[in-house]
């Protein structure tokens, strides 16, 4: 015979299961995804106007990199639940997609090595530290799967000094907007009141 620990009475397996999702962990999710989605049109057409299709993408261009890296980073600060930072970034990239995305049905693609990476950094904490080294840390990752994914698939002919520096820049966009700028929106949204019913 076996017995199992009981939580508080009347309590829903997601109030004693802390990786458990919420139908407001889902919605709340979604809609990072799909806000970010919406406005990755901005990021899209400021892109076209600082990297022309007919040219090499100069690196001030992927000082806007870390915009592309949010959904990534921000749903699992607020969440905090295995797969947010996977969730959010694909249904970004598939709103982007169903957008007109410039980059065709290749965002989904890259929205999933950027989720990943960053779920991967949240998972070997066990989704138990959220301190911005940790935020930081995620946002990298994210850059740097996107970086090795647009080697591959956009850049493979750049030499090898300008691909280091191009990570370097979209590093750099990482921890500055998809890292801290994540924290700061997610700090706002609880002073606001936004997200009542979700971890501090």
């Amino acid at each position: 015979m076996t017995t199992t620990a009981a939580g508080p009475a009347g309590a829903s397996p997601a109030a004693t299961d802390p990786t458990r999702w919420r139908t407001r962990d889902i919605l709340v999710t979604a809609i990072i995804g799909v806000a970010f989605g919406v406005a990755f049109v901005g990021l899209n057409a400021a892109w076209s106007i600082l990297a022309p299709a007919s040219a090499a993408a100069p690196l001030v261009a992927f000082l806007l990199y870390g915009g592309w890296l949010v959904p990534a980073v921000l749903a699992p600060l607020i969440v905090r639940k295995p797969g947010a930072a996977l969730y959010a970034e694909l249904v970004a990239a598939g709103v982007s997609a169903l957008l007109l995305s410039p980059w065709g049905p290749d965002v989904l693609l890259s929205g999933f090595v950027q989720g990943a990476a960053a779920e991967l950094v949240f998972a070997f904490t066990l989704y138990r530290r959220w301190s911005m080294p940790v935020v930081a840390v995620a946002a990298v990752a994210s850059a740097a799967a996107a970086w090795l994914h647009d080697w591959v698939v956009w850049y493979p002919d750049l030499a090898m000094d300008v691909q280091i520096a191009r990570g370097i820049a979209m590093a750099f966009s990482a921890v500055v907007i998809a890292g801290f700028g994540s924290a700061a929106l997610a700090r706002s949204l609880r002073r606001a009141g936004v997200l009542e019913g979700f971890p501090d």
